[in-house]
Formats: structure tokens, sequence, C-alpha cells
């Protein structure tokens, strides 16, 4: 009998602590230092609209904008009921064949380019939901999103550069762009048509 009331002490002890005192901690906390952060990092469009969150990628189809890592979540990509990466491996011929169209449509944006495709340009993360791309993979789209604009490429080079993140902590991480930040700058800055 001592032996079940100290360990029923125990749960009950410690499910308060882990699974009350210590969330609550960390909530207080996160709210206090890190509001936009703690909140989802939602980021809003004119007239104060959420379009989406800075931590989150989206699908972007059209020419004008950066278009976001592949997705392999759900039959679109992109769908958040369904967060995942293929799971194919490097000797999928499945794998092979995505890779291979995703590299072909690369380089439409890049016609007669002989560098090579960036890798993230044409694999898929692991979430499904990578929000950010390489510089390179950015910087590789902006002939095409230049022409769709009607504006030079360095322009829209330029608007990309402005959003190159550093490596966090000056040592973790790779230097990234976000996509749906740099998209919305875009259309600031170099809307279609003009």
């Amino acid at each position: 009998m001592k032996l079940i009331v100290r360990s029923t002490l125990y749960v009950v002890v410690l499910t308060v602590l882990l699974g009350g005192v210590y969330p609550a901690v960390v909530w207080g906390v996160s709210r206090v230092f890190w509001k936009a952060k703690a909140e989802g990092s939602f980021v809003t469009g004119d007239g104060g609209r959420v379009v989406g969150s800075e931590l989150i990628g989206q699908g972007f189809r059209s020419p004008k904008y950066l278009h976001s890592r592949p997705s392999a979540a759900g039959k679109q990509g992109y769908d958040a009921t369904a967060s995942q990466g293929t799971n194919l491996g490097p000797t999928s011929s499945d794998l092979e064949k995505a890779v291979a169209a995703a590299v072909a449509a690369a380089r439409a944006d890049r016609p007669g380019d002989p560098r090579p495709v960036p890798a993230d340009l044409v694999t898929t993360s692991a979430s499904g939901f990578d929000p950010h791309l390489s510089p390179d993979a950015a910087l590789w789209q902006a002939l095409r999103i230049a022409k769709s604009r009607g504006v030079p490429e360095e322009k829209v080079a330029e608007v990309i550069r402005r959003h190159i993140e550093p490596r966090t902590l000056w040592v973790l991480g790779e230097p990234r762009v976000n996509v749906l930040l740099t998209n919305l700058d875009l259309d600031r800055s170099l809307p279609a048509g003009r």
C-alpha cells in the first residue's frame, strides 16, 4: 500500500509540475520576451489582414512571385492536413523523375544558364512547409519574376538581397530568404505592370 501511495503521489506531482507549471512558465516567458513569435509570427498584408506566417511555407504559382521549395504535403502540396516529405530513397525511380521534372521547370526560368540548379528548387523539405529558400534559389528565379513584372532583373535581385537572413547566432544554419516576406516586398516595391 505504501508503494501505491508513493507512486500515485509521484504521478500527481510530476503531472502538476510538467503538465501545468512548466508549460505556464514557458508560455508566460515567451509572451513577455518574444510576443510576436509566441503568437505564431503572423504576417499581415495591406489592410492589416493576416496573409500567413513567417514560419510556415505557402505555395506560390504565379510567375511574378518567388516559388517556394517543392512540397510533398498532400496532392497539390502545402496541404496543412498532410505534412510530410516524399519518403523516397536515393535509388527511387519516382524521385529521379520528380527531380528531373523540377530541374526542367527551373531551367525554364533561366534558359541557357549553365550553372547547376539550386538543390532546394528541386527537392522537397521533410515537413513540406519550408518557408525559406537559399539565396541562390531565390536569385535563380529573379529573371522570371522580372519578365512577368516588366522590370530589370537587377531590381528584383535587389529586393531579394534585402531579405537574406544571416545564420542564426552567426554559426547555426545557412543564410536564407523568407519567401512570403520577399513576395510581399516585391508587390510593394515592384508592382506588376509598372
